[in-house]
Order: C-alpha cells, then structure tokens, then sequence
C-alpha cells in the first residue's frame, strides 16, 4: 500500500532523527505551526505542475470536494494569507499523502513525513535563502549520512536559458519539468522527450543542452554573466546576480565546499519563481551491505514569492523561502545502517527499574516508583506481584535500562535503597 507499520525500534530511531532536526530549526529561531491535513482540493490543484496527478482527491457527504495535503508549503502559503501574516518564521513537521509508486528500498511512500523550515518576509536579496542552505548543510552534517552535495539553480536563469534558446513562454513549465529528470536519465532521453512529447524543436532542444549540462560554482556564474545571449535576456541576467550574491554569503557560513551551481536542477513545482536547491548523497557508508542504498535528494525547497498572493482576495504578495528534509529517505539510510551493524537500538528512554527481591513488596515498588516518577525520573517496574530478582534484572539488560533500584526487607529496615549498576553490577545504598 505504500504505508508501513514500525516497530519499537524503528519508531525510536525516527523519533531520534525528527529530534536532531528539531534542535536544528529551533536553532534558528523557528516558531512551530500546524495545518490541517485535509484541505479544499482548489487549494492545491494547480500548484504542483505533472504532481497534480498524485494529489488524493476526497469527496464529503456534503458533496464538498477535498483533497490530503501534498506537500506543507502551499498549505502554509494559504494559511499566511488567511491570517493576513507578513513576516514568520516556521518549521512544521507533519504527514503528508502522494497517490504515487511506492519504492520502499528508496525510502518512497504514499504517506510519509516531511520536516519544512520557512522564512516568510520581505527581507534583502538572498539573506533568508543563505539561511535555508546554511540549515541543509547543518543537518546533513549532523547526522553523519556521508559526503553530499547541495545543488543549486534559479528559475529566472533557466526561464532566461529558456527564452534565449526559443521556447516559448507557455512551454517553460513543462520544459523544466523535463529538465528536471537529468539527474535521473541522460541528457539523450531527456531531449527526445523534450521533442518528441513537449513538441519543442529539435533545434531549441540542442541549445537548451549546452547549458543545463554545466554544473560549477562562482567562476561559472562569472561565466554566464559574460554569455552574450543570457546576458541579454533581464530575467536572466538578475538571477545570475543574486547567485553571485549567494554564493558571497554562503562563502560567509564556510559551506561553499559543499554547493553546486548546476543548471540542469530545475524541481518541477510551479510555485517556485527564484532560487531553487536539491541535497543529494553521494555516498552511503556500504561496507557491510551487499549493494549500496539508492535515495536520491534527501532535501530540497526554494523561493515561491507568488504562491501567498494566490490566496489573498487582494493578490497581495508575501515573499517565501524554504526547505523540506526528506526525513522517510534519510531513515531508510540509517535504518539499514543500524541493520547492517547489528547495533540494538534502545527502545525506551527508561532510566531505572524499580525492583523488590522478596515477595509481598508490591506496596514499596509502587510507593517509590511514585516518588521517581513525581521527580521526573523515568522509571519501571515489572506488572507482577512477586517476580524474581533475576527476572527483573534481566529486563533491564534486555531493554537497556542501566540501573536498577532494589528495595527488599532490610533496604526498608535501614530506611535506604539499592542502586545497581547493570553493565558493572556495582551497587551502592543511599
């Protein structure tokens, strides 16, 4: 079904990874929001270019017609514009729903989670964008997944490759929907699609290919700056500056090692309208797999200053930029990972086990668990009467509890507990 079920396990080391990318928004001084997951289906019909076909439409008794949210930017665009908000900044981690293809060794599912981070506002050139790139590089670093690479491009650039190489206006979404399956099949497949089913000319098609294919960092920006038909097309020409002045501020946060300029990334959603980034792996770690995983871009997002006024009675514009980590491909990585290695993975945050040594101590396991629990420590006990001390024991090794607190006759005679440590068996009375 493209869903799937997880396990104790599973379930800690997602929730280990949403908390490493929380720390990483609130570090930047995102405020969290929610939206709803159903939404009025003209809400995001016509957003999302060839995605459209994936959204779940819904049909209520009422005959109203809606549709599971897509993704949790045109929601939160719309959710700006309701409220009349100008300027926030937000992450947002939720479940989103794809009616696509599921691909469960790449991480891929109709229901699945996504982690955006937003800066909505009207902010100089390019500072807000540096930010988002800066987070990217942040948390890929943090969860050690291996060498990456940040890609990055302009819609005004590739609309201005697209002008300057005679396509039309009308074909310049399609063409870059297009474009945007270089990274997965060579240039050759793409130019015959590109003749064959978008009906552009072989010709256009050709000198499309001499720009999508290169790929660099600012002496490539220099370049096309000095390309006498981009640097006479005005679209083109300011994106370009605002990629020089991007790559400046990104050579400020010491990430540039890790940036690419590269002209064929074009990400097929219509609501964006500047600066566009995709992070792709280049590596796993398969020193113990038989073949390495397959994720593709495990992070991408952009600048969408229109999609707010789309919602707005008065078309009043809010400009935006964000970003998404693909936390349900980054999972799979590591849940193989963790596989591979044979490492357990603590399923419970559990600090102590409560446990009595004689019979008839139900009252004081449950009187001092009280206590630890009113402490804010957290801790267990075994839902028996009477279980025997190596039972108890044993659960702790089994769950990776590292202390047990022992309260038998005498503890309670001396007024004192036992502290056990489970790996050493060091115990002391306190």
């Amino acid at each position: 079904q493209g869903t799937r079920d997880h396990a104790p396990a599973q379930a800690a080391l997602r929730e280990r990874l949403l908390g490493a990318v929380v720390s990483c928004f609130k570090r930047h001084g995102a405020a969290a929001i929610d939206t709803p997951v159903l939404e009025l289906r003209e809400t995001l019909v016509g957003k999302y270019g060839e995605g459209a076909k994936l959204i779940y439409e819904l049909k209520d008794q009422g005959g109203e017609l809606l549709a599971l949210r897509y993704d949790l930017t045109v929601p939160f665009a719309r959710y700006l514009a309701m409220n009349k908000i100008t300027n926030i900044k937000r992450y947002h981690i939720a479940k989103v729903y794809r009616r696509d293809n599921p691909a469960m060794t790449r991480g891929r599912y109709r229901e699945f989670y996504q982690c955006d981070f937003d800066i909505a506002g009207q902010f100089d050139p390019m500072i807000p964008d540096a930010e988002c790139l800066k987070i990217v590089h942040e948390i890929l670093s943090d969860l050690q997944l291996g060498d990456f690479v940040i890609k990055v491009n302009d819609r005004r650039i590739l609309n201005g490759v697209f002008a300057v190489c005679g396509v039309p206006e009308s074909q310049f979404i399609p063409a870059c929907c297009t474009v945007d399956k270089l990274d997965k099949v060579p240039w050759e497949e793409v130019r015959s699609e590109m003749v064959g089913e978008k009906g552009l000319s072989p010709e256009a098609a050709d000198r499309i290919g001499e720009y999508v294919q290169l790929h660099g960092g600012l002496d490539l920006i220099e370049q096309l700056l000095q390309d006498p038909k981009l640097s006479q097309n005005k679209v083109a020409k300011e994106g370009l500056g605002d990629m020089k002045l991007l790559f400046e501020y990104l050579t400020l946060f010491g990430i540039t090692g890790k940036i690419s300029f590269d002209l064929s990334l074009a990400r097929g959603l219509d609501y964006y309208t500047g600066v566009i980034f995709e992070a792709v792996l280049l590596q796993q770690d398969n020193e113990h797999l038989e073949e390495p995983l397959s994720v593709g871009s495990v992070a991408g997002g952009g600048r969408y200053d229109g999609l707010v006024g789309m919602f707005d009675a008065k078309g009043r514009k809010v400009p935006c930029v964000g970003v998404s980590i693909g936390i349900e491909r980054i999972f799979s990585i590591l849940e193989q990972r963790l596989e591979a290695s044979g490492e357990k993975l603590r399923t419970t945050e559990t600090q102590v086990l409560v446990a009595t040594p004689q019979k008839h101590l139900l009252a004081a396991r449950m009187k001092l668990i009280s206590e630890l629990w009113d402490a804010g420590i957290k801790a267990e006990m075994l839902y028996k009467k009477d279980p025997k001390l190596l039972k108890q024991l044993q659960y702790c090794e089994d769950t990776g509890i590292p202390l047990a607190a022992i309260v038998g006759e005498q503890e309670l005679a001396d007024g004192v507990v036992k502290l056990r440590d489970v790996a050493t068996r060091k115990e002391v009375r306190m």
